[in-house]
């Protein structure tokens, strides 16, 4: 496969993370594919294929509006591409981080802050399509901008209300969305 081809590849790979439906995540991931970063992600996302990665999408565009990624940089060598990117967005729900049994482990209520940081991803290309993927975040940087670190002892009550509600939701086979959809006024 030719460098451009590969890039290209990778390129929609990330975009997708911001807009794309499950159809292009078909188009784009092999069915194969492996996120070996899910491991602090929701049980949705651990498994491997397209539909995992859609999970992951779907996550991370619950927590942020105005997802995105500004490719800077693109590197293609042997079977693997490396992009150095930005990813911003605005935190408008709450973002829950997972343990390694994919139990909620923590979670930030929405601070309505915006976050622009640096990130890395290696994406082996296989068939024609992402097979594996790799990264490397600012989640320091991410957490700083967004108000998570330093917490204020405000911001720690919300944080242990907001954890509450979600593990109580995770054990719920409806989850916490569909408790959402009951309580809007109808």
């Amino acid at each position: 496969m030719d460098s451009d081809t590969a890039k290209a590849i990778a390129r929609r790979g990330i975009e997708i993370m911001a807009d794309g439906d499950l159809e292009e995540f078909h188009e784009v991931l092999h069915p194969q594919f492996l996120n070996h970063e899910a491991k602090d992600e929701p049980p949705a996302t651990r498994e491997r294929g397209p539909e995992a990665c859609f999970a992951t999408a779907l996550w991370l565009r619950d927590a942020y509006a105005d997802l995105r990624w500004e490719i800077h940089d693109m590197v293609f060598e042997g079977s693997l591409v490396v992009a150095h990117c930005t990813m911003s967005g605005r935190h408008v729900r709450p973002f829950v981080a997972y343990d390694e049994r994919a139990r909620v482990k923590q979670v930030f209520p929405p601070t309505g802050r915006h976050f622009a940081t640096t990130q890395t991803h290696w994406m082996r290309i296989a068939d024609g399509k992402v097979i594996e993927h790799w990264a490397n975040r600012d989640d320091l940087g991410t957490a700083e901008q967004l108000g998570w670190v330093p917490p204020s002892p405000l911001y720690l009550m919300r944080a242990a209300i907001a954890k509450r509600r979600a593990r109580r939701g995770a054990r719920d086979p409806r989850g916490a969305g569909a408790r959402r959809l009951r309580q809007q006024p109808g």
